[in-house]
Formats: structure tokens, C-alpha cells, sequence
């Protein structure tokens, strides 16, 4: 679960989830062996790692001195696939997970208190995994948002569709103070906060597909220097290139989670 569930400490800045409401908050990956996520996600993204208070099943990733995201070793014990999964802050858990079951959505773990929040794992009616965060954020959002994270990217079967679920459970484009944005631009359902980018909905993935690069799923990009250079070293680490291009990669990792590297020229 959510690695920014972890205690803070006394230096660590603590910023209210409802300055972002219904935005990306973090970005938290289940394994099967946290050593061997933390070597390859050190040489690929250069990532740090420090123990979170949950236990010695979870870690906190940091880029630059800020948390950028969190890695649980429950994959096996909770029989969960190996995967990125995308956080959005939301006022209240219990609301989020009601109004995503009463849209067809899916609760697969929570709302479970983790101080200084609370947290869920849901899944949309199409069957991309998501998470919901209530609670305090362990970094800046703006500062968390610029360190690592580029943004984030649905691939479903039907983009309106998905943002009138996420709309309506996130509360996008309500008015209300530190919702998001949504808009139409080029051929996608694009996600705005505060003038950002911070997700993407693109439409024609197979539901039924048996490749889960194919089913519908929210696709983690990373921003980094040399999209090259982490293609090599992931090659190298055990990992496996998906497809590769000047400015963006598609990647798994030794363990078979996917994520995205994108030139930090493209944000």
C-alpha cells in the first residue's frame, strides 16, 4: 500500500490532500523483493530508498531529498499483480469508495487507516487499477509532482466514458477549490491542475485483452535526462524494453511492473 502513508518526520513538510483535490498524489508499485525493485529502480532512475514506519515490507523512494514514491512488498501476500498504481487525494475515502461502487467500480482493498491518512485500492469499471489517498501528503504536491512523476496516462476502451467515472467519483470540474481541470485536446481527455497536465485519457484498449499492456490500465511516466541511458541500464538489471523511442521508453522491470521514462525535455 501507499508508501506516503508513512509517519513523516519532524523535517518533513506536511501539506492538507484538498489543495489538489481529485489529483494525482502519489505513486506507489507492489513487488515480490523489495532489495532486488530498490537496485533496479536505483540504476535506472537513480532513485535513494529509505524504511518506511509501516514495516520492513515497505520502502520510500526519494529523488533529489523528496519522496517520490513507495514500493510494498505484499504482492505475493496479498496475491495482487505486480504493478504501478497511481494515488488521487480526495477529502474523504469513504465518499470516493461509495460513489466508485455505485458507478461499477470496484473495491479491492480499504478504506484502511495508515497515519496520517487513509487509504484505498479501487478498481474502475473497466478494470484499471486505481488508488485513493485522504489524509496529509508526506511532500510539497508541487514539489512531488516536478521531482519524478511527469504524469499519468488511462488507456481504456472509451475516454469519455472513463472521465465521466473518474469525474464523478474525484469530483473533476466541479468548481470547487483545487479540483481539476478537464479538456478535450488532441484526441484525449486531458486532466489539468492548477494549468498542469497531470493526466491523460486515451481511448481504444481491448478490455478483454490477456496482455496487460493492452487492457485497460493508468500507465506511470517518469521523467528523466536520458531516456537512453535508463534503457540500457534496465536492460542490464533484468528489466525488458516494451518499446523505445528518442524522447520516450516503455519499460518493465525485473519484476514485470510497467512504467513509462520520458525525456524531461517533453514536460
Amino acid at each position: 500500500m501507499n508508501d506516503d502513508s508513512s509517519r513523516p518526520r519532524a523535517n518533513t513538510r506536511i501539506v492538507a490532500s484538498h489543495t489538489v483535490a481529485g489529483a494525482p498524489c502519489w505513486v506507489s508499485l507492489t513487488s515480490r523483493d523489495v532489495d532486488a525493485t530498490e537496485n533496479f529502480y536505483a540504476a535506472v532512475l537513480g532513485w535513494e530508498w529509505r524504511p518506511a514506519q509501516l514495516g520492513d515490507r515497505f520502502r520510500m523512494a526519494l529523488a533529489d531529498g523528496v519522496p517520490v514514491a513507495g514500493i510494498a512488498a505484499v504482492a505475493g501476500m496479498w496475491q495482487m499483480a505486480v504493478a504501478w498504481t497511481p494515488y488521487f487525494a480526495v477529502p474523504s475515502a469513504d465518499e470516493a469508495v461509495s460513489r466508485a461502487q455505485e458507478r461499477g467500480g470496484t473495491a479491492a482493498v480499504g478504506p484502511i487507516s495508515f497515519p496520517p491518512g487513509r487509504a484505498a485500492l479501487l478498481a474502475d469499471r473497466d478494470g484499471a487499477t486505481f488508488g485513493i489517498w485522504e489524509g496529509s501528503l508526506v511532500a510539497d504536491w508541487e514539489r512531488w509532482r516536478r521531482a519524478s512523476p511527469t504524469f499519468i496516462r488511462l488507456h481504456t476502451r472509451d475516454a469519455f466514458d472513463a472521465a465521466i467515472f473518474y469525474g464523478e467519483v474525484l469530483d473533476w470540474a466541479t468548481g470547487r477549490p483545487g479540483c481539476c481541470e478537464v479538456h478535450y485536446e488532441g484526441g484525449e481527455v486531458v486532466l489539468r491542475s492548477q494549468g498542469d497536465v497531470v493526466a491523460r485519457i486515451e481511448s481504444g484498449a481491448l478490455g478483454a485483452a490477456p496482455d496487460p499492456t493492452i487492457r485497460p490500465h493508468w500507465q506511470v511516466h517518469f521523467a528523466v535526462e536520458d531516456v537512453a541511458a535508463c534503457v540500457r541500464a534496465a536492460e542490464v538489471h533484468g528489466g525488458s524494453v516494451l518499446t523505445k523511442g528518442s524522447d520516450e521508453a516503455v519499460l518493465r522491470d525485473a519484476d514485470g511492473a510497467q512504467f513509462t521514462v520520458t525525456s524531461s525535455r517533453e514536460r
